[in-house]
């Protein structure tokens, strides 16, 4: 399996690269009132609103959130794109996420140690830790990034393909 590496808030993290689309300079983003604070915005990439979320900010608990979601000139979006849980193949959805010094490509196939996701209900995105050339990498499950009532109310086609509900009719 490839990998992206990056940090969030310092702290080593990757992504599966099969879901990755493309790596961008950080992109203004256009607020959504109401949203958890992770959420940046939306933006527009290659015709199609997409929405923007702050990794650091994401994963920041307590008094950690004041240095969360920092902005740096290493600072990048990973525009990602994955198939919500349940939802039909055929409804994709893209995400771009805040990332500090995304750094390369990898195989963790040839990890030293693996510890296997991290099970916990407030934070179900966390998979597996990697051993991999002398640094502990957390594994971030991208799929699994947004509560599920977020994720429906931001891609409401997707959550009518996982319900099998008709597609609403599109304006022209």
């Amino acid at each position: 399996m490839q990998i992206l590496t990056f940090t969030v808030a310092g702290q080593p993290c990757a992504i599966e690269s099969r879901s990755v689309i493309e790596v961008l300079p950080l992109v203004p983003a256009r607020p959504i009132p109401l949203m958890p604070d992770y959420v940046r915005g939306i933006f527009t990439y290659r015709g199609r609103l997409v929405p923007l979320i702050d990794l650091g900010r994401r994963f920041a608990v307590g008094h950690e959130a004041a240095g969360a979601g920092r902005e740096r000139l290493s600072t990048r979006v990973i525009v990602v794109e994955f198939v919500p849980p349940g939802a039909s193949p055929a409804e994709p959805v893209r995400l771009g996420l805040i990332a500090e010094n995304v750094v390369s490509i990898r195989s963790a196939d040839n990890a030293d140690s693996s510890i296997p996701a991290l099970e916990l209900g407030h934070a179900p995105f966390l998979g597996r830790l990697l051993r991999l050339g002398g640094q502990t990498v957390q594994m971030i499950a991208v799929d699994r990034l947004l509560p599920r009532d977020l994720l429906t109310g931001l891609f409401p086609a997707a959550a009518r393909a996982e319900d099998g509900l008709p597609e609403e009719p599109r304006v022209p």
